[in-house]
């Protein structure tokens, strides 16, 4: 039997307000504040206390709803959903759910297949809760912090339109360039501020009828989900080959182990017993409002990434990338006083800069290099006073130390040697130094001469001019085979 998956994706965004959803504590990051120091009685949820909606998570959810094509409704509801947990002190979570803020969107990604339609089915306005710390050593015991109880999330549910984990990754990750786009979250995994949940079922293709599914909760980065789906799908398929059923259950995902595990039934919307929040009267929304909100809505990704071409001429690709994390386009920005030299620095941006970064486990918000710097080294490379593995690595000696490609390279000395003389010199030296290759190379074994190459850069600690190396050693060597060598 032959399986498809039908995957369909629920992300939780934190919206970009001052204050909280219902109170007016402030939404403080969670790495630089102490654990319950923004919290009051409101998101304590203590007895006697009044929620209040907070206007401007209102509007940016109305925002992202309209950037997504959703219709808003004009008369949305604040429900109570009831399930207990540690971190949720009220014993339920305001959320919305039969009359949600908009529905009916439709969301376009790039597939390997050409262009695909996400259909949205709503998005809806909650509250977020508390954060659980489970510590296992000596002993096991749990501490809870309600900095995070209460602070605006947008939940974007989409349809099962998925296939496969490489469409719900595009479709993540595209998500999240619209909603710092059009400024309405940061978007940042690392800080929790998106996290996905993944439904996933499985049929026999071609059938129209949907298998029981799973949801895996609570995935905080684009490879963790990735990684859950596909092992999810794997497990269903071998359950329904050996004959068995998929149990509808809520999974959780280790990252250490690649696997999923068992959490709970998944429940169903009866589950949480939701009725309207009795503190919280309708939200309406007129037209007045929307319109206002459509004139004020910052441009979208897709004609960011229009005049982003059209200024830098760069590549499809290599625009997307810049623009995705908006401290790469900043400094980005920073570097590029050169238009012409656009391509370029984008290429080192994404290329040998985001490696090292990555080695270094340093995201583009602690980039600790001025972009000037890079300018400088682009600069320099562009100009040929340094030649490729000379830049890549003076990138390293200006990441570790700090200091700029000009008091570098006066230390190291660092200057690329294009003397014809000097070069064919240590070319001659590599050849009568190394007999034995260079019988194998007169006897046919060409691919020596690419190894001949690296041991000249080697000799000349990568300084030496490679076009000017490539050429001196290939007039050399065509006149060790007497001349039935051509370029």
């Amino acid at each position: 039997m032959d399986y498809e998956a039908v995957i369909g994706l629920e992300v939780h965004a934190e919206l970009s307000t001052r204050t909280k959803m219902f109170c007016a504590c402030t939404v403080t990051d969670p790495a630089k504040s102490e654990p319950n120091s923004a919290v009051c009685p409101v998101c304590l949820g203590l007895p006697g206390t009044l929620p209040v909606i907070n206007r401007q998570a209102v509007e940016l959810g109305l925002r992202v709803a309209l950037a997504l094509g959703c219709t808003p409704l004009p008369r949305s509801i604040f429900a109570r959903k009831n399930y207990f947990y540690p971190d949720l002190p009220k014993g339920y979570q305001i959320s919305q759910y039969e009359t949600p803020l908009a529905v009916n969107g439709k969301f376009t990604i790039r597939t390997v297949a050409g262009e695909k339609v996400i259909r949205i089915r709503r998005v809806h306005l909650e509250e977020d809760t508390g954060k659980l710390t489970h510590i296992t050593q000596p002993q096991a015991y749990s501490l809870v912090d309600l900095n995070r109880a209460g602070v605006p999330l947008l939940e974007i549910v989409s349809e099962p339109d998925l296939c496969n984990p490489a469409e719900a990754r595009a479709y993540a990750v595209k998500l999240q360039q619209l909603l710092r786009a059009i400024e309405a979250s940061s978007a940042d995994m690392e800080k929790g501020q998106i996290r996905f949940e993944a439904n996933i079922s499985l049929r026999p293709r071609g059938s129209q009828l949907l298998g029981t599914r799973t949801e895996i909760k609570n995935l905080n980065s684009f490879r963790s989900m990735e990684r859950a789906i596909t092992y999810e799908m794997q497990r269903q398929q071998e359950v329904l080959l050996s004959g068995g059923l998929v149990e509808q259950q809520t999974v959780g995902w280790n990252e250490d182990t690649g696997v999923t595990f068992p959490q709970r039934g998944k429940e169903e919307a009866h589950d949480y017993r939701y009725f309207p929040d009795p503190d919280l009267p309708p939200l309406v929304v007129d037209s007045a409002w929307l319109d206002r909100i459509r004139r004020e809505m910052p441009d979208l990704p897709e004609e960011r990434i229009r005049q982003f071409q059209q200024k830098y001429s760069v590549p499809l690709e290599l625009a997307e990338q810049i623009l995705a994390d908006p401290w790469l386009e900043q400094f980005f920005l920073g570097c590029t006083s050169d238009i012409l030299l656009a391509e370029e620095t984008a290429r080192w941006l994404i290329g040998p800069l985001a490696g090292e970064l990555n080695a270094r486990g340093i995201g583009w918000e602690a980039n600790p290099l001025a972009p000037t710097n890079m300018a400088d080294l682009l600069a320099r490379l562009q100009t040929g006073s340094i030649n490729q593995p000379m830049a890549k690595q003076l990138l390293k000696w200006m990441l570790d130390t700090g200091k700029n490609p000009e008091e570098i390279i006066a230390r190291e000395g660092m200057v690329q040697v294009s003397d014809v003389d000097s070069l064919k010199t240590t070319i001659q030296a590599v050849l009568h130094a190394h007999p034995a290759e260079v019988s194998a190379y007169r006897k046919g074994k060409v691919s020596l001469a690419q190894w001949f190459f690296g041991q000249v850069m080697a000799d000349t600690r990568g300084q030496a001019d490679p076009k000017i190396v490539k050429m001196l050693l290939d007039e050399l060597l065509t006149a060790l085979m007497g001349g039935q060598l051509s370029d």
